[in-house]
């Protein structure tokens, strides 16, 4: 599956794509299209209140739905896949209610249905990121369901793992209790930060691809470590401002251990967050592995 991100949803129901798609360079290498459906602000960020209206105004929710159906009648999509985040707790059961309606309508298209989901540790995790997202009823409903299990370290929190093994595992413990495994598709980042320490409160990591981090630590002459709790390399050097700094990213040996993980749960395989940088590596590993599917 090819996955573009996205077309935001207003709160009318109108969409609008962030992206420009070659279909015929899509068509060649035979992906199937997913519709990505967000609830993006314009200028940027996930909105709350755009999800309240899609999930609970009865005219937002038929203008949504008929508007995505209109998309899919144009060719050259296989399906959708909702990518709803930050949606409030209040809301939980009617996006639930909004999800089941729109899988019947999509199937009665032949087209499948994709949701993507935070990575709970448990069904009563708190936060706005979390509540809302049941992975019972999307485990029931969907055709498949994305784990998105990255962005333990991230832009604005402290130096860590994107995705620590360890967490991973624990998402993987839970889900796989109330979600048929064979329906999850394992997150997977392409990519890493590079925060500046100490961390302070509102500062912000600069986001480098998984060959820019190599490229850093050899300009550098940083020494890459290896972090065998999170299963993912790691360095250290002082910048030129004179700053610590410390970056975390993927390489080969975390991508296989992650890999590892499909197996171990019986997992439909995984997702990547995003294809924006190339990491030849990644598919070394995989093709290693595993045989990918094509279903077109």
């Amino acid at each position: 599956f090819l996955s573009p991100f996205s077309y935001r949803s207003d709160m009318a129901g109108n969409l609008t794509p962030t992206f420009n798609l070659d279909l015929t360079l899509s068509a060649a290498h035979r992906t199937a299209n997913l519709l990505t459906l967000t609830n993006l602000k314009e200028a940027g960020g996930f909105s709350s209140q755009i999800a309240h209206a899609i999930l609970t105004d009865q005219t937002a929710q038929d203008a949504f739905l008929e508007n995505v159906e209109a998309l899919l009648r144009q060719g050259g999509w296989y399906g959708v896949n909702v990518d709803f985040e930050y949606v409030y707790q209040f809301d939980r059961e009617s996006y639930n209610q909004f999800l089941r309606r729109l899988t019947q309508r999509m199937h009665r298209l032949g087209c499948l249905v994709v949701t993507a989901l935070a990575p709970k540790l448990s069904e009563g995790q708190q936060g706005l990121l979390y509540e809302a997202h049941d992975y019972a009823a999307h485990g029931q409903t969907a055709d498949y369901v994305v784990l998105m299990t990255y962005e333990w370290g991230y832009t604005y929190g402290p130096a860590m793992a994107v995705d620590p093994l360890d967490k991973v595992r624990q998402v993987l413990d839970y889900a796989t209790r109330v979600i048929p495994a064979g329906k999850i598709l394992m997150g997977v980042p392409n990519y890493g930060y590079d925060w500046t320490l100490p961390f302070a409160q509102g500062t912000a990591a600069r986001s480098l691809s998984n060959v820019g981090a190599v490229t850093l630590a050899g300009q550098v002459g940083a020494n890459i470590q290896y972090d065998q709790a999170a299963q993912s390399p790691f360095f250290r050097y002082r910048g030129a401002d004179g700053r610590e700094h410390e970056v975390w990213f993927e390489d080969a040996r975390s991508l296989r251990a992650k890999y590892a993980l499909v197996r171990e749960y019986g997992l439909a395989g995984v997702s990547f967050w995003n294809l924006n940088n190339l990491f030849r590596t990644n598919f070394i590993v995989l093709e290693s592995m595993f045989r990918v599917e094509k279903v077109l």
